[in-house]
């Protein structure tokens, strides 16, 4: 089937495995087309496979999941990485997003949210669980503020809103009647006049001062 999503697994416990394996067969839009248990064996996996979403957990033994990350990315793997693990401290999430992850949860996700989860992450949105959102956004608190929002236009505060809601360019463009490449214009200005590093931290940059709706 041309939609169905194709996941791989990459944790160190097998039984962990089992289960995502168990649940998502049921889904009737996504395929489990192999597993990893570190993130070594993950990279392998993923250069082999070409799956469209790679499942992640952090801490595993030899090449933990951050490192699999940056090398997944070093190579151009076209793989959306959703990380899911039992550590949401902002000493993990934060590597692991600067690492290139779309998205982080934790392992005690409801398995339709993980369900979900996975259906945004391919949709080429960001997705942070709350309390990962949580313990970011209160770092930001402790480590005080950026830029006001009164540096930007009107248009880009409301590409940015829309951005936090979770949306891809072209989901924005067509909401706001704009092409895509105006879109990704908003977004690099955005970016810039922010000094962010990309959509996720625009997207919590955006809860905390108020842009989001």
């Amino acid at each position: 089937m041309a939609d169905t999503i194709r996941v791989l697994l990459v944790d160190d416990h097998q039984v962990v495995r089992r289960g995502l394996r168990t649940f998502l067969e049921v889904q009737g839009d996504i395929e489990v087309v192999g597993e990893a248990a570190d993130g070594a064996e993950g990279v392998a996996r993923a250069e082999e496979l070409r799956p469209d979403v790679v499942l992640m957990d952090v801490k595993m033994p030899g090449t933990d999941g951050v490192e699999a990350l940056r090398t997944l990315r070093g190579t151009g793997s076209p793989a959306r990485v959703l990380v899911v693990t039992s550590f949401t401290e902002r000493r993990t999430v934060v590597p692991a997003l600067r690492a290139g992850a779309a998205g982080y949860v934790h392992k005690d996700i409801d398995p339709d949210a993980l369900a979900a989860a996975i259906r945004s992450v391919h949709a080429g949105h960001v997705l942070l669980q709350e309390e990962v959102a949580r313990a970011l956004l209160a770092q930001e608190e402790t480590a005080g503020g950026g830029p006001g929002r009164g540096t930007l236009t009107e248009r880009e505060r409301q590409v940015l809103a829309l951005i936090a809601d979770g949306r891809s360019n072209r989901e924005i463009a067509r909401r706001l009647v704009l092409s895509e490449k105006t879109v990704k214009t908003h977004v690099s200005n955005i970016l810039m006049k922010l000094d962010l590093a990309d959509r996720t931290q625009a997207a919590l940059w955006a809860v905390r001062h108020g842009v989001a709706g």
